[in-house]
């Protein structure tokens, strides 16, 4: 068996906590590893926590998608897939989307800068521009570790841009099943 849900949010603190919630009732009452659930929910939590921060339009003010009363605006999707054998999670939102370079690299040029780790993004076709993967930042940045963060909990990682405009980050992880679970495969 398998199921899948997609929830339109809005660019609000509150929803990252009302996502993740989400996401691990589902996971539980499938019968889904909590090791497992915990480790999609913190990505979930970051992938969501993204499309909040960066995900809006930029107004003729050049507040990066805020109303004037402070408020945030717009929207963004978070759709789950769990098919018995891995679960596949995408946010995506209709902000600016992702620079090219600046705060991604090609998956190759990451692993190269970093011998002993695997680039956990998916590999691309060979016609397809080469899959980003994020850059790590300094030591004593205090924000931009999320994308590095989803990298590590998830076993593939896509970064990309939607065509016209936004970003869409999706990640999947090998479930593992609670003994009896409903939906693990026979």
């Amino acid at each position: 068996m398998s199921m899948w849900w997609s929830l339109h949010l809005r660019r609000e603190a509150a929803s990252v906590p009302l996502a993740r919630r989400f996401l691990l009732g589902t996971m539980e009452t499938a019968g889904v590893d909590p090791d497992i659930s915990y480790d999609l929910s913190v990505a979930l939590s970051e992938a969501c926590a993204n499309a909040v921060e960066h995900g809006g339009r930029d107004d003729a003010d050049g507040a990066a998608g805020h109303e004037r009363s402070g408020h945030a605006c717009g929207q963004y999707r978070v759709t789950a897939y769990l098919d018995g054998e891995k679960c596949r999670i995408e946010v995506a939102d209709s902000g600016p989307g992702f620079p090219a370079r600046r705060m991604l690299r090609p998956a190759a040029e990451s692993a190269a800068g970093h011998p002993d780790q695997q680039p956990s993004a998916v590999r691309p076709p060979c016609d397809a521009p080469p899959a980003r993967t994020a850059v790590h930042p300094p030591e004593t940045a205090e924000n931009g570790r999320g994308l590095c963060l989803i990298e590590e909990l998830a076993d593939h990682v896509h970064f990309g841009n939607r065509p016209g405009r936004g970003a869409v980050v999706s990640f999947d992880k090998i479930l593992k099943w609670r003994e009896g679970a409903l939906l693990m495969v026979s």
